[in-house]
C-alpha cells in the first residue's frame, strides 16, 4: 500500500521551504499562474493544497484581501505557520481535504486557486473538490488551478529535473492510476511528487459535472526561451515537453 499524501509531505515538508524561486515549477509555472490571478487587488481568496505557503505568500504581496490557505499535511501549514510568524501578511492557515470546504459558506470569495492539487486526487474526488469550489465561489469569481500535463508521464525519462513513471500504464488505461515521481530544486535536491492520472477530457468533464457553463481558458506550460537562457542545463532536458497544464474558467 503506498504512502498517503498527507504522510508524503509532512515527511518531505522541509524541503519544500523557500521564500524565493528554486523548484522547478517555480519557473515554469507559478509565475505565469500569479500573473493570471490578476488582479487580486483586495479580493478575496483560496488557495487549495497550499503548501507551505509560497503561492499564498506571493498573492497577498500582490495585494490580495482576505485570504485563506489550507493543505492536508500538517507538517506543511506548520511551516507556513512558522513564515506568517516572520512575515505578518495575515493569511490564515488551517488543515483540511479539499473535498470538503464546509467551514466556508456560499459565494464566500472571488478567486480561488489550486496549483499542483488535482493530480493528488481522483476523478470522483476531484469532482467532489470543484463542486465545493464552485459552490464557495461568487457569482463573476474566477476558479484558476494547474497540475502537471496529462501527456508528460509518458513523454520523460526517469531522471532529472521532473518525471512521472507510468510504470506499464497507458494514456488511457492509466486512468486513476497513481504514477510516482521527482521534481527537482535548482540547488540539485528532488523532492517527491505524485499524480493521480486523469486525461485532458477527465478534467474537462470534471469541470462540466459542477454545472460551470462557460468555455475555460487554457495554457499549456514549458520551458520558454528566457528560461533555457537562465540555465541551459538545468532546463535543457524538457525543451519542448508539456509541462504543466493550466485552466481558468469563470463562475457565472
Amino acid at each position: 500500500m503506498s504512502e498517503s499524501t498527507a504522510n508524503l509531505y509532512d515527511r518531505a515538508s522541509t524541503d519544500w521551504q523557500r521564500t524565493a524561486p528554486i523548484l522547478l515549477s517555480d519557473f515554469t509555472a507559478r509565475p505565469f499562474l500569479l500573473d493570471w490571478c490578476d488582479p487580486v487587488d483586495n479580493i478575496n481568496v483560496l488557495d487549495i493544497g497550499c503548501g507551505e505557503g509560497y503561492f499564498a505568500r506571493n498573492l497577498k504581496n500582490r495585494g490580495a484581501g482576505e485570504l485563506h490557505a489550507m493543505d492536508i499535511s500538517k507538517e506543511m501549514v506548520r511551516h507556513a505557520h512558522d513564515r506568517e510568524q516572520v512575515e505578518r501578511l495575515g493569511i490564515r492557515y488551517s488543515t483540511g481535504t479539499a473535498t470538503d470546504l464546509g467551514r466556508f459558506a456560499d459565494d464566500s470569495f472571488d478567486l480561488v486557486v489550486a496549483v499542483f492539487l488535482y493530480n493528488y486526487l481522483t476523478k470522483a474526488e476531484t469532482k467532489q473538490s470543484m463542486q465545493e469550489v464552485t459552490r464557495v465561489l461568487r457569482s463573476g469569481g474566477r476558479f484558476i488551478f494547474a497540475v502537471p500535463h496529462p501527456s508528460l508521464p509518458f513523454l520523460t525519462k526517469r531522471r532529472a529535473p521532473f518525471y512521472f513513471d507510468q510504470k506499464d500504464a497507458g494514456y488511457f488505461s492509466g486512468r486513476d492510476q497513481q504514477f510516482e515521481g521527482e521534481i527537482w530544486r535548482r540547488d540539485g535536491k528532488s523532492v517527491p511528487v505524485r499524480t493521480v492520472h486523469k486525461t485532458l477530457e477527465d478534467y474537462f468533464e470534471c469541470l462540466h459535472a459542477t454545472g460551470l457553463t462557460l468555455l475555460p481558458e487554457i495554457a499549456e506550460l514549458h520551458v520558454t526561451e528566457e528560461l533555457l537562457a537562465l540555465d541551459p542545463k538545468w532546463f535543457g532536458p524538457l525543451v519542448d515537453k508539456p509541462l504543466h497544464l493550466a485552466f481558468r474558467v469563470e463562475v457565472s
